[in-house]
């Protein structure tokens, strides 16, 4: 569980929000329920931001980045299309190679050219282990990656790794100006030049982002001219913002996207996605790591519950970080709400109900704190409905908020109610989740999660191309889950978004956990169409 999958913004100052509703109130376009600018510009509302926006921290690592491209790029059913590359890759070597013909009409929005010599220092920086990047493991196939003129690139692997094609979605950077700047810590960590339709005009950290359209973008020129990214951590005052004008969209929880329903100004689009609520079972927490109350909990736990009263419906439970109705699923792995088979777990390991009703076992109550991130009122409610169902079987678990900051260097010993989610392969998420020995890096593996079958199924889920092999390797894992479960599944969550119906072509892209700036209805703002004037008021 990568940095990217669960890191949120701190919450947007008084001062950024007032200057954003002045802007919104002294433009003509702007107003109660209506537009936040002309049609022309966007201003939507996202809950976090990025540490960096440079690619060789990580940012556009999944594609949709606004600032860059990737060699490829995935359309609005997850189909892989050509982008700075001229067409698909060529795989050669029994899935060791793959060959990618660059366009060479190219430029970055600094005028310079771009050419093979960019892709190449953009992989060989990410694999720089000097180079602070958290998703440096999700290239490990990768063994060298050569140039061949200046446009044509070939990627050599140490193993073949099926899914490679869709890593090379990651944005690439301009090797004549992030080459020449300390990669962690240079200028272009936070004012990036990339080939990508909009530039970067301005990035105030916590507040919002904002782009103008790039008029040589090699796909043409965007109509939006002006896109603004408000970071606006809290739900209530997102939904706030998004109702008084000072927003023309926002990502919204479904009991705050249902007031707009009968707003005929605005539509709601809604997405699926991979993104579960998972709530972090650290191994060395004494109560939280030992497999009777971890497995006591998975089923104690009521997900439909969660799905019907938290969700409005707009998702379902979750039994692992593989939606139940995707093709890698393992049939037979769901867990039914039991909570008399929870008690009888605990029964059985020696967890024995005190006076009070918590249960102890030498001398040990079965108590812990789970914490869960400030202003976010879903993580706040599955945290809240999760501790209700753990207290009926006899544990006693303690709700917190706080930011990252506070929760991070806790992580080790307490209970989190995270997020996580990546779809595309097995791979991409379950490897980071899981792995032994990526326990303790950052925000992967936030529990500490150690089983030595689920190490090498994941293993042997990377390492081959045979599809057979792959879907027992991730059946494996599901099945070891179940068993040996450190961390408890709740929900895989649609995301809900509300926009003003002010332009045309707007859609939705099956969605990771990581939503904002690489998606929602604005994945492709830079194909938006404004509206005419009549279209607008149907």
């Amino acid at each position: 569980m990568a940095a990217r999958t669960v890191r949120r913004a701190t919450a947007a100052t008084v001062t950024g929000a007032l200057a954003l509703a002045t802007a919104a109130c002294t433009n003509p376009g702007a107003g109660p329920g209506g537009s936040a600018g002309p049609k022309d510009s966007a201003v939507v509302g996202i809950a976090y931001e990025p540490d960096a926006l440079s690619p060789l921290l990580g940012y556009g690592k999944d594609g949709n980045s606004k600032i860059f491209d990737g060699l490829l790029a995935l359309d609005a059913d997850m189909r892989l299309k050509p982008a700075l590359a001229a067409k698909l890759p060529h795989v050669g070597d029994g899935g060791l190679t793959y060959t990618y013909t660059l366009r060479t009409d190219v430029t970055f929005s600094d005028g310079e050219p771009f050419t093979a010599e960019d892709v190449v220092f953009t992989y060989r920086t990410i694999l720089d282990p000097k180079t602070n990047n958290p998703s440096r493991t999700e290239l490990d196939a990768l063994k060298s990656v050569e140039a061949v003129g200046d446009d044509t690139v070939v990627f050599h692997l140490k193993y073949p790794y099926a899914p490679f094609a869709e890593r090379t979605v990651h944005a690439i950077a301009p090797a004549h100006v992030a080459g020449k700047q300390d990669v962690n810590t240079g200028a272009f960590t936070t004012r990036p030049i990339g080939t990508g339709p909009y530039v970067l005009t301005g990035w105030s950290k916590g507040e919002k982002l904002t782009f103008e359209a790039n008029p040589t973008y090699w796909n043409g020129a965007p109509a939006i001219k002006k896109f603004t990214m408000a970071i606006v951590k809290d739900d209530d005052v997102r939904a706030t913002r998004l109702r008084a004008g000072d927003l023309d969209g926002a990502i919204l929880p479904p009991n705050l996207a249902a007031g707009f329903d009968g707003d005929k100004g605005k539509k709601t689009y809604a997405a699926k996605t991979y993104d579960y609520r998972t709530v972090t079972l650290p191994t060395h927490n004494p109560v939280a790591g030992d497999t009777a109350v971890r497995r006591a909990l998975d089923v104690a736990v009521d997900r439909r519950a969660m799905v019907d009263k938290i969700l409005e419906g707009a998702g379902k439970p979750a039994y692992g970080p593989v939606p139940t109705d995707d093709p890698w699923f393992a049939e037979g792995t769901e867990r039914r709400h039991d909570l008399a088979g929870a008690r009888k777990i605990l029964d059985e390991a020696g967890w024995k109900p005190g006076p009070d009703g918590v249960r102890v076992k030498n001398g040990v109550r079965a108590a812990f704190p789970l914490w869960y991130l400030s202003g976010d009122k879903l993580r706040q409610d599955h945290a809240l409905a999760y501790a209700s169902d753990a207290k009926k079987a006899g544990i006693e678990i303690t709700t917190q908020a706080g930011t990252w900051e506070v929760i991070e260097p806790r992580m080790k010993t307490d209970a989190v109610l995270a997020g996580g989610g990546s779809p595309g392969d097995p791979d991409f998420d379950q490897y980071l989740l899981l792995k032994s020995t990526l326990a303790g890096d950052g925000f992967n593996n936030m529990a500490w999660y150690d089983n030595k079958t689920v190490d090498r199924a994941l293993e042997d889920g990377r390492r081959t191309a045979d599809d057979t092999r792959r879907k027992a390797a991730y059946d494996t894992v599901q099945r070891e889950l179940a068993k040996d479960p450190g961390y408890t599944f709740l929900t895989h969550i649609d995301h809900l978004y509300v926009v003003n119906d002010s332009w045309d072509g707007l859609s939705t892209q099956t969605e990771p956990h990581d939503h904002g700036l690489a998606a929602g209805p604005w994945w492709n703002v830079e194909t938006w169409q404004p509206k005419k004037t009549g279209d607008a008021q149907k």
